[in-house]
């Protein structure tokens, strides 16, 4: 067996190495604390400055400080546990202001994604109040961009941003009615269907009347296109939705054209109900009058007849044929 002997300078040495070691620690431990510490001050520094930012009504700048003193006191652990919270806090609310700064200035392209952000952030960070005002906010400024485009006459642009509201809220029956109007100028169809979906949702007569008015427009146009048949489908259709006298008038009209005149007859007696004081009733009153002479209905003929024997223009022929019946 041999023994270790250790010599006096041997002893020296190892503990100056212990020594060393210890101080090296130690004066690590202590940087780290120094810094730490100079971490903290600067991330609370950044907070101050969002913080005074904020109050000269700065949102932009105060954001972007509260957003970096965010990541400055993340970084010093628990130490910056109450700074994290209240950068965490007041973040969203900043972002939820800046988007209703927007929506004031009518920018609604800025508004709405910065509101999504918003929304985006208060679910991250656990402010339900913040998420629900944006989450709410939202579709009305779509309906208020919407309507902005429709009174442009941007229908396309109208009619998608009613459908990101119903995106939203299928349940929109405003917004279905007014995606219609977006959609009359440019597809029938899809017009139809968005009104009808519309009256399901509460807005039957406001759809009611939209559906009427489009349905005699066409009407109107097949008259012109000498599409009799068609005018009349188109204009009993309109006035299905809503009782409508021109719609009456043009059915009427086709009506003759085609020789239909028991129907004829039906239908412009319905337009005279509907329009008494029409500018051209006298001309509808001799129209029927002549038309049921043909039908062989002499006291109906009669009666329309006597309506305007004081007629300039249609008078003196009224009066004939009373004389002839």
């Amino acid at each position: 067996m041999h023994l270790c002997v250790f010599t006096d300078e041997y002893v020296k040495r190892k503990y100056n190495f212990i020594m060393k070691k210890i101080i090296l620690i130690a004066m690590a431990a202590l940087f780290a604390v120094t810094v730490s510490a100079q971490d903290m001050a600067q991330a609370t520094e950044t907070y101050n400055n969002g913080a005074m930012a904020l109050q000269m009504g700065d949102n932009a700048g105060a954001l972007a400080a509260f957003q970096q003193a965010l990541s400055m006191a993340e970084a010093c652990g628990e130490e910056g546990a109450d700074l994290v919270s209240g950068c965490k806090d007041i973040i969203p609310k900043i972002e939820l202001a800046i988007g209703k700064d927007y929506a004031q200035a009518k920018d609604y392209d800025k508004a709405i994604p910065q509101l999504k952000k918003a929304i985006e952030t208060a679910k991250a960070y656990g402010n339900a109040d913040v998420e629900n005002d944006a989450a709410e906010l939202i579709p009305q400024l779509l309906m208020q961009k919407a309507n902005g485009l429709l009174r442009e006459k941007n229908f396309a642009g109208a009619a998608e941003a009613y459908r990101e509201v119903l995106a939203l809220n299928p349940e929109n029956g405003r917004a279905q009615l007014m995606l219609g109007q977006a959609l009359s100028a440019t597809n029938f169809d899809e017009a139809v269907e968005a009104f009808t979906k519309a009256a399901e949702l509460g807005q039957e007569k406001d759809a009611n009347k939209q559906l009427s008015n489009l349905f005699v427009k066409r009407s109107a146009a097949q008259l012109k296109a000498k599409n009799y048949q068609g005018a009349i489908d188109d204009a009993l259709k309109s006035n299905g939705y809503l009782e409508n006298a021109t719609a009456m008038k043009v059915a009427g009209t086709a009506a003759s054209s085609l020789k239909k005149n028991a129907d004829a007859v039906n239908y412009l007696e319905k337009y005279l109900e509907l329009s008494p004081n029409a500018k051209d009733a006298n001309q509808m009153c001799y129209t029927i009058a002549a038309l049921s002479q043909v039908l062989g209905d002499k006291e109906k003929a009669k009666a329309y007849y006597e309506k305007i024997v004081a007629d300039p223009k249609f008078g003196e022929t009224a009066k004939q044929q009373l004389q002839a019946l």
